[in-house]
């Protein structure tokens, strides 16, 4: 499976936008520029991915879902993340493993 910082560097190029220029245009929480060394260190697997306010960002800027973003970066997307009765996260796990063609394991104690 491709890293966070392997999808990223991908995306990034395929729409002809450099390190310089992507980091230009991100912008933190706090209004803060985003440097181009992070976005190198990101992309070469040297730091964590980012956090999900500058995912967002990232996803429109390169024209990739979040979704594929925070899947790679192991984390939930903040909408889908809040406590949820147990049954309804094996369905949601199921449904997951059969749209991508994945057998799923056997039932868990």
């Amino acid at each position: 499976m491709k890293t966070f910082g392997q999808v990223l560097r991908e995306a990034r190029k395929k729409a002809g936008i450099t390190q310089r220029e992507l980091a230009a245009r991100l912008k933190r929480e706090d209004g803060r520029a985003v440097d181009p060394p992070y976005l190198n260190a990101v992309e070469h697997d040297h730091r964590y991915p980012p956090e999900d306010f500058l995912i967002e960002q990232i996803a429109k800027i390169v024209g990739v879902s979040a979704d594929v973003l925070y899947f790679h970066a192991n984390r939930q997307p903040p909408d889908v993340k809040s406590e949820t009765h147990e049954a309804r996260l094996e369905a949601a796990y199921r449904a997951f493993r059969k749209a991508l063609g994945v057998k799923s394991p056997g039932k868990r104690k």
